[in-house]
C-alpha cells in the first residue's frame, strides 16, 4: 500500500512540474498591471555612479506623477539581461526627457552590478537591491523583467523576459501623450 501511495506522489509532483515547465513567463499574470494598481513604494540605495546626480538613496514616490517610469529588474548573473542592456540604455537616451527609466540590481553583489554598469555604459539611474525585497512587492517572478508606471503612478506593463526595441517603444506609446 505503501509502494502505491509514493508511486502516486511522486506521478503527481511530476505532472506539476510538467505543467509548470510548459508554461511561458511572459504570461504570468501580474495583478499590478492587470488591474492598474498603484506601482508599490520603495526606497533604495543609489550604485555609485550615479549619486552625484540622484542622491544617496532613491525614493520611486518622489518620481512619480511627473512623467512616466520604466522599472527594469536586473542581474549581472542574468544573461537575457545583457540582451536587453543596450536596448534600454538607447532608449533611456531617447527618451529621457519625457520618462525616467531606472534599473533595479536585484540579488546580486555591488560590484559584479558595477562591471555591469561599466561594460554597457548604462547612464541611467541604478539603484541596489540586494535581497530582492522590492522584487517581491512587485510579484517578479525571475529577472529580467521591466514594468511600466503611467503618469498617474500605476502599474501598466509587466513585461518579464528580455525586452527588445519593439517592444519597449509600443509600451511607451501606451503611456505618453
Amino acid at each position: 500500500m505503501r509502494s502505491w501511495l509514493w508511486l502516486l506522489v511522486v506521478l503527481a509532483l511530476g505532472g506539476l512540474f510538467y505543467w509548470g515547465m510548459q508554461r511561458n513567463p511572459k504570461e504570468l499574470p501580474s495583478v499590478l498591471a492587470k488591474e492598474r494598481r498603484p506601482a508599490p513604494d520603495f526606497t533604495l540605495p543609489v550604485l555609485p555612479p550615479y549619486r552625484e546626480d540622484w542622491g544617496e538613496t532613491l525614493r520611486l514616490s518622489d518620481h512619480l506623477g511627473k512623467k512616466p517610469v520604466v522599472l527594469n529588474f536586473w542581474a549581472s548573473w542574468c544573461l537575457p539581461c545583457y540582451e536587453e542592456a543596450p536596448v534600454l540604455e538607447a532608449t533611456w537616451r531617447r527618451y529621457r526627457d519625457r520618462v525616467l527609466f531606472l534599473g533595479i540590481n536585484t540579488q546580486d553583489k555591488e560590484a559584479d552590478a558595477l562591471r555591469f554598469i561599466a561594460q554597457f555604459g548604462l547612464t541611467f539611474p541604478q539603484v541596489f537591491d540586494p535581497r530582492g525585497r522590492v522584487g517581491v512587492d512587485y510579484g517578479m517572478y525571475g529577472v529580467p523583467e521591466t514594468f511600466v508606471i503611467d503618469r498617474e503612478g500605476r502599474v501598466v506593463v509587466r513585461h518579464a523576459g528580455a525586452i527588445d526595441q519593439a517592444g519597449l517603444e509600443k509600451y511607451l506609446k501606451e503611456v505618453l501623450p
